[in-house]
């Protein structure tokens, strides 16, 4: 009965442990995130929306300086400034079709990992909705969503949670783009030679 009782006391313990509040991880400097560290996502294109993809500085006039929206606690819903922040960017989108943007979805410290991946993907998802209805192509943007991996503010306050729920606006280089992982490029069909004529 004491065997009982001492293990389910563990269980308890161990299941409490792994409700206790969880700390957010810096942001890497340098490095690129390690493997399965977002989720990504992309448009027709399939463009890779991680590695192989040179970021540029892109548009800075008006509201195209503003590259970040932020988003209220658990929702995905675009609002206030952030509404005009998204068409301005569209605008510029469409008016120059050569142009890509990532748009990478965050989240504050709280809930679960998995949880915040995917509403961040739902922030990313919810930009790339609103700029695709303004006449943005698909294949101009790719989103991926790190959840709360990439923190903007380090703290534990409404302040610095309100800073970390957004979606950054990431403009990449112009260039060929890139398969995506496992993908090769289609071949190009050999056709034989015509038969000459006798």
């Amino acid at each position: 009965m004491r065997r009982i009782i001492v293990i389910v006391l563990m269980a308890a313990a161990l299941g409490l442990g792994g409700c206790a509040s969880k700390r957010p991880k810096p942001a890497p400097e340098s490095a690129p995130p390690a493997a399965g560290a977002g989720a990504e996502s992309s448009g027709a294109s399939g463009a890779n929306a991680e590695g192989g993809e040179d970021e540029t500085a892109g548009p800075m006039a008006g509201l195209l300086a503003s590259r970040t929206i932020y988003f209220d606690f658990d929702s995905a819903v675009i609002q206030g400034q952030g509404v005009d922040v998204v068409a301005a960017h569209a605008k510029y989108l469409a008016a120059h079709p050569d142009a890509r943007v990532r748009l990478e979805g965050n989240t504050d410290e709280r809930g679960s990992r998995e949880y915040n991946i995917g509403l961040g993907d739902r922030r990313a998802q919810s930009v790339r909705r609103a700029m695709l209805l303004q006449g943005v192509a698909d294949s101009q943007v790719t989103t991926v969503s790190y959840g709360e991996e990439r923190p903007a503010v380090m703290g534990h306050s409404e302040a610095a949670w309100a800073k970390n729920r957004r979606v950054d606006i990431v403009y990449l280089a112009q260039g060929a783009q890139t398969p995506a992982p496992g993908l090769a490029p289609a071949p190009t069909p050999q056709l034989p030679p015509a038969p000459t004529p006798k």
